[in-house]
Parts: C-alpha cells; sequence; structure tokens
C-alpha cells in the first residue's frame, strides 16, 4: 500500500467510524464536561487520535468504540486537570461589572437621602408617594389600595412633593 492509498484508507475508516460513534460519544463527552463546545473540540480531537492511528486500530467495532471512549475520557481528564493547574482568570469586563461603580454608589447615597426625607414625611404623604412613585400605581389604583378617594390621591401626591421638596431642602439636599 502506498502512502496516498494509506491516506485514503485512514481517510474512509475514520468516516465510517464516526458515521458510526460521533453521536453518542459526543453525548457522553457532554455529560462529563458540561460544556457543548468543549465537547466538540473533544471529539473532534479523539477523532483526530483515530485518523493518526488508524494504520494500528485493527480492532473490532466493540474494541474501536471503547478505545474511542476510553481517548475521550483521558482527554477530558487531561482539561480538568489543565484547568486546575491554571488560576482563573478573570477578563476587564467581568472585574468592572463585579464592581460598583460611581454612579452605582452616588444612586445608593441618593436612595438613602429619599428615605431619610419620606420618613420625615407624614404617614398619609409618604404613603401615598411610596404607592404612585416607588410602586408605579395609577392614580386610581392608589386610590382603590388606599381606600381612599382619586381626587385626595391627586391633592396628597401634590401636598406631599411640596413637603418633601422643604424637607430635602433642610437637609440641604436640595435648593
Amino acid at each position: 500500500m502506498t502512502v496516498s492509498q494509506s491516506a485514503v484508507h485512514a481517510e474512509t475508516f475514520v468516516r465510517a467510524l464516526y458515521e458510526d460513534v460521533a453521536g453518542p460519544l459526543y453525548g457522553y463527552v457532554v455529560r462529563l464536561t458540561g460544556d457543548r463546545a468543549r465537547a466538540e473540540e473533544v471529539v473532534q480531537e479523539t477523532f483526530v487520535r483515530a485518523w493518526r492511528r488508524a494504520h494500528k486500530l485493527n480492532r473490532g467495532p466493540e474494541e474501536l468504540r471503547g478505545w474511542l471512549f476510553t481517548t475521550a475520557r483521558n482527554l477530558v481528564t487531561d482539561l480538568w486537570r489543565s484547568d486546575a493547574a491554571r488560576p482563573t482568570t478573570v477578563s476587564d469586563e467581568r472585574a468592572l461589572g463585579a464592581a460598583p461603580a460611581a454612579d452605582d454608589l452616588e444612586q445608593a447615597v441618593q436612595r438613602w437621602t429619599v428615605a431619610d426625607a419620606l420618613d420625615r414625611l407624614s404617614i398619609e404623604h409618604r404613603t401615598v408617594l411610596v404607592e404612585t412613585y416607588y410602586e408605579g400605581r395609577s392614580v386610581n389604583e392608589a386610590a382603590q389600595r388606599l381606600g381612599i378617594p382619586p381626587g385626595t390621591v391627586k391633592s396628597r401626591t401634590y401636598y406631599a412633593l411640596r413637603a418633601l421638596r422643604l424637607v430635602l431642602e433642610e437637609m440641604e439636599v436640595a435648593r
């Protein structure tokens, strides 16, 4: 057999093997890795190794299948070992996303300030503002929840906002 005949034989051998075993092998490797992309890489490498050793793999179908599954398992084990040996790298985007941004801190301070100001309002004013602004309810929905007429919700909201502004001015937050 010439070199080109050997290559054609190896290619035909691996194609037939791939058609027969690729699906179950891929499922097996997905279960081992939990990652479809890695499983595809492992299956591909397994068949590359089968192609390289085609002249040595003169075995029956069950032995070949066992060899493929064992090779794939060994490749997955090598991946686990290499992952364990390497420290986990964190991309700049992930690190930046985890760190609080200046805007986040500013928003937190604003929330605390507004919460403090709301605590200084009367219960009627506070509840109407919470219902309409924080809960996002319409005047009619707020009226139903609070058990008061819609006109009362409107007027309380108006006066509650004025009172809130005064409290914030007293706190030297708003001018």
